[in-house]
């Protein structure tokens, strides 16, 4: 039996300065956009966060006010914590 262990697959809507800048620089290391391509895709696999969203993100969180009284608390802090 023979086995491929490669597809052709056309991707859409990719965005077209993105592709320009990964074909030209597929061309300069002299690979393929595919090589490329699957480097790309297995680093992206092997993300933590793409494993499990159970992780979270600081980007999802959302600030939240100080009570009145705490306009300088970052410096206090930092005065107890490093002793400035």
């Amino acid at each position: 039996m023979c086995y491929i262990d490669t597809m052709d697959t056309t991707i859409r809507n990719l965005d077209k300065e993105a592709y320009r800048a990964l074909k030209a620089r597929a061309a300069i290391t002299g690979k393929t956009i595919g090589e490329v391509l699957n480097v790309a895709i297995q680093s992206y696999l092997a993300r933590p966060e793409t494993i499990s969203k159970r992780r979270g993100s600081l980007s999802d969180l959302t600030p939240e006010k100080y009570p009145k009284g705490n306009e300088r608390l970052s410096e206090e802090i930092d005065a107890i914590v490093y002793g400035l």
